[in-house]
């Protein structure tokens, strides 16, 4: 697959304009462009939800018109929160220091929310302390399991500020696995009962029944008193990789920065719109976009 700025070209077939199509599994599925976001909808909107890892950062940095972004939905009264797969540790950082209103972690582990009033730093896991230690346990026996059987995988850098999964790096800092290899990873991983997601850069594996979108309802009951089912509207989720389908699925409003259609083939649940630009750049695409729709 080849993605280019105006459209998708895949096996002959090609789309220009606001529309992205692309051949999957002998069908086509039409992503639109986020330039036909209706002002009415981005005039709804409460908020933005995104991913971070090649949504937020391009080649793991992020750029300087991603971070303004932030600061831009801010002052437009927006709320901001980032739904990650990153550590606890990092999290930690993104809630304090970040203009954000909260951070989910380990792709539903956990949320943090920092108090500017009472300058105190709220964390609210899913599963209690022991429950966490006995898992992480189990995980490191997966580990041994993976990196002795899929040669070239390895432990991700940022595994030693993790509180409740384990992440294996395929292609973050170690040369990029075939994706036979990010499947055989993902096989062991359900051997044990775990359950896993592939993000751009990982293979995350954890114990327990939940993902991205059942930490953020959470989130959003019990920080806004406000139950997400109801008001899934007045919400946009920006992301680029499988582990963000269960939000792509949720939301009406969902967008996929041009990265995201490298990984369409292999994908159920897509963005209802697409970015012309990849990455940081294309996260501060749809974000300019959706403050332009709803000033106009």
């Amino acid at each position: 697959m080849r993605a280019f700025s105006a459209g998708v070209h895949l096996a002959g077939i090609g789309c220009r304009g606001h529309c992205f199509a692309l051949a999957v599994f002998e069908r086509f599925t039409v992503i639109r462009s986020i330039e036909t976001l209706s002002p009415g909808n981005a005039k709804r909107l409460q908020g933005i939800f995104f991913d971070i890892d090649d949504t937020f950062t391009t080649n793991g940095r992020i750029g300087g018109r991603a971070f303004q972004s932030l600061w831009d939905l801010k002052d437009a009264g927006l709320r901001v929160v980032p739904i990650t797969g990153r550590p606890a540790g990092w999290c930690d950082h993104i809630a304090r220091m970040w203009p954000v209103d909260g951070v989910v972690g380990e792709n539903g582990a956990f949320y943090f929310c920092y108090d500017e009033e009472k300058r105190t730093l709220a964390k609210r896991f899913l599963a209690g302390e022991d429950l966490r230690k006995r898992n992480r346990l189990r995980l490191e026996k997966i580990k041994e399991e993976i990196v002795a059987s899929v040669p070239g995988a390895a432990t991700a850098s940022d595994q030693l500020y993790r509180e409740a999964d384990l992440a294996i790096d395929y292609c973050e800092d170690v040369p990029p696995l075939p994706w036979e290899e990010v499947e055989k990873i993902c096989r062991i991983f359900r051997s044990h009962g775990a359950e896993c997601k592939v993000s751009s850069i990982h293979v995350n594996g954890w114990f327990g029944d939940y993902d991205k979108l059942s930490m953020t309802r959470i989130f959003v009951r019990e920080r806004w008193r406000l139950e997400l089912d109801s008001n899934k509207e007045e919400f946009l989720f920006c992301g680029d990789s499988p582990n963000d389908e269960p939000m792509f699925r949720f939301f009406p409003l969902s967008a996929g920065v041009n990265n995201v259609l490298r990984f369409t083939p292999r994908m159920k649940h897509l963005p209802s719109f697409v970015a012309e630009r990849e990455g940081s750049e294309g996260f501060a695409e749809i974000v300019e976009t959706v403050l332009r729709k709803r000033s106009s």
